[in-house]
């Protein structure tokens, strides 16, 4: 393994370790346990002393300090700072070396991770705006694709080519736009506090489809001064929560009828092996989300839920651009 594969491969495995700990972050309610960014609460790190707590007292007399949950937002940001730094050694390897090495993902990189840090800015300044916790989330998972697809590009060993998959290619798409969608409606979900809005299965409580708020359910909501628990009515929050509940059910049937077809027709064990890890994947998340109603959102679970989605969608995206490096091999 060259040494530029393996800083790839640590940054892939970090980014793992941000996105984890970016959703017990939030599933702790610690999104504003710094309600100033890049310090908290005028410091370089969480204030211990008396008189470093005084003075953030002052500063911020309206969020008191809750030491655990500046903790919580702190690490998380040293993380995400390090993953930055990481990122920008990939970028800057991947122009000196003297290898051969693909220049155009790593550029789309460096770029993603300097939104993903204004991102992450303006979550705490705009104090949990839901559609900012929404982007941030996704453009974590779209960085975790990303990264993936890199590894995949210097890995030749796990690139093969299958014409006869050719035919899956449209599938794929469906498969690949279903999963962001729902990824999207889940994003949304746990940025407007709906995770609980319905707590009986398969849909929610009796009577749902009489409280339907779509207007407001999906309304940016500008203007408030404050976002945290969540500023819509039980109505539009239910509305949120159904819409992800039942795209969990497309999901589970678009991406399964994929997984099943890949499966059939793969003629390697490594597009078999993809195939199997998406079915698995695909039925650990339905059943983790399961377990969020049942259990009502137990936080392992919850955090289990987040991560198994962004793995939903990059074995996904993986093996969409196996099928397009297979078409375009074919052409």
């Amino acid at each position: 393994m060259t040494r530029h594969k393996k800083l790839v491969s640590i940054t892939l495995l970090l980014t793992m370790v941000v996105i984890i700990y970016g959703a017990f972050t939030r599933l702790t309610d610690a999104g504003l346990g710094c309600p100033d960014w890049p310090g908290c609460y005028g410091f370089l790190k969480v204030p211990e002393k008396p008189e470093s707590i005084a003075l953030a007292a002052q500063a911020f007399p309206d969020r008191p300090l809750e030491p655990h949950k500046a903790w919580n937002e702190m690490i998380h940001r040293y993380l995400a700072g390090t993953l930055g730094l990481l990122i920008a050694a990939i970028f800057i390897s991947s122009l000196v070396s003297k290898a051969r090495q693909p220049r155009a993902l790593p550029t789309v990189l460096l770029l993603l991770v300097i939104c993903q840090a204004a991102l992450g800015a303006w979550t705490v300044t705009m104090s949990l705006l839901p559609i900012v916790v929404l982007a941030h989330l996704l453009g974590g998972f779209t960085l975790y694709c990303l990264l993936a697809l890199y590894w995949m590009q210097l890995t030749p060993e796990w690139r093969v080519t299958e014409p006869g998959l050719a035919r899956l290619k449209p599938l794929a798409i469906v498969a690949a736009v279903v999963v962001m969608v729902q990824i999207g409606l889940g994003g949304w979900t746990a940025a407007n506090y709906a995770a609980l809005a319905c707590i009986e299965l398969p849909v929610c409580e009796a009577g749902w489809m009489s409280r339907l708020a779509l207007d407001e359910a999906f309304d940016l909501h500008l203007g408030y001064s404050d976002y945290e628990y969540g500023v819509m009515s039980a109505e539009a929050r239910q509305t949120v929560h159904v819409f992800h509940r039942i795209g969990a059910f497309i999901t589970l049937g678009v991406v399964g009828w994929f997984a099943i077809s890949l499966y059939r027709q793969a003629q390697t064990t490594i597009m078999q092996n993809f195939a199997l890890a998406l079915g698995v994947v695909l039925l650990l998340q339905f059943v983790l989300g399961l377990l969020n109603v049942v259990l009502h959102l137990p936080l392992i679970n919850a955090v289990a839920h987040n991560f198994v989605g962004a793995n939903l969608l990059m074995i996904t995206v993986v093996v969409l651009y196996q099928l397009y490096r297979t078409a375009g091999r074919e052409a």
